[in-house]
């Protein structure tokens, strides 16, 4: 076996923590494959021994093999930087049906497109509302259903906090940037404006004046990623209005590692503005991205190097 294996996966699991990863069960298969090239005289990482590993477990299901050809998979991309005789699983080879769609990163060329084209939709109080809707997701990383549940008296003005009612009833204070406040109160006088006799209690209103609803929601939102230019990357990976709360904690991260931040102490922050219960919840929105990854692996480089040798 290539003597380099354990040091780049090493060097992989630190890059994977480093965004708050823990990967005991990783680390403990990837070990073990390890073992297994060596043991089969394997000088890198095959196809062929990649699929036989996945497989040997028996009375499993296939899912299980998938996952463990999987994990096998983002390991080999990773080492095959490095080595290029390393072969790459291709990422099909034993589907599994995916328990959750990928999740799509927008960059910010892309949520400034949404945004002017949510501006051309007609009602104008339409196009208001969806403009502020998608710029208030994006810069808060707000659940769907919580920026669509948010009432009028949430907004607290003077004390520029917004109170949102998260799931099973639980409530967070936010305090909102000075543009975030600037944009919600711009919205309400505007609101004020074309549809001066409605009193609505909710905060984003449609075109009838009442709350927006999903059924409303999702083929306004299709229009305006067609009208942005916006496709999906895959049919695993297609552009949610949901996307952008992924989006914020995958932006969130990033100026964590650019500023030089610790990503270690933001990450509870970053939770408990969310609203999960636990770092752990949080892991999810944390997709490896290029960025990110690049990112990390700057940071582990960077501490390395300052390490006496």
């Amino acid at each position: 076996m290539n003597a380099g294996l354990p040091g780049l996966l090493e060097d992989y699991l630190r890059v994977r923590r480093a965004l708050g990863y823990k990967l005991e069960g990783t680390e403990a298969l990837l070990t073990q494959f390890l073992g297994y090239l060596d043991q089969q005289g394997a000088e890198t990482i095959t196809i062929e021994h990649a699929l036989a590993f996945a497989t040997a477990p028996v009375g499993v299901s296939p899912r299980w093999h998938a996952l463990r050809l999987s994990a096998i998979r983002c390991f080999a991309r990773w080492a095959w930087a490095s080595d290029p005789r390393v072969q790459v699983p291709p990422a099909r080879l034993l589907p599994a049906r995916p328990t959750r769609s990928a999740p799509y990163i927008y960059s910010e060329t892309e949520v400034l497109a949404m945004l002017a084209a949510a501006d051309h939709l007609r009602p104008t109080i339409r196009a208001t509302t969806f403009h502020t809707l998608i710029a208030l997701m994006a810069a808060t990383g707000l659940r769907t259903g919580e920026a669509i549940g948010l009432d009028v008296d949430n907004l607290d003005v003077a004390a520029a906090t917004l109170r949102v009612r998260g799931k099973y009833g639980k409530t967070r204070l936010l305090p909102l940037h000075p543009s975030v406040l600037a944009g919600l109160t711009g919205y309400l006088q505007q609101r004020a404006r074309l549809l001066p006799a409605e009193d609505c209690p909710a905060l984003l209103i449609s075109s009838t004046g009442r709350r927006l609803a999903r059924s409303t929601l999702y083929p306004t939102f299709s229009t305006i990623l067609t009208e942005a230019g916006i496709e999906p990357v895959s049919t695993t990976c297609r552009p949610r209005l949901f996307d952008l709360r992924h989006t914020f904690a995958v932006s969130t991260m990033l100026d964590a590692y650019r500023s030089g931040a610790d990503p270690a102490a933001v990450l509870p922050v970053l939770s408990a503005w969310m609203g999960h219960t636990e770092p752990s919840d949080t892991y999810w929105y944390l997709t490896g991205t290029s960025e990110l990854l690049a990112a990390a692996a700057d940071r582990l480089a960077s501490s390395r190097a300052k390490v006496p040798r």
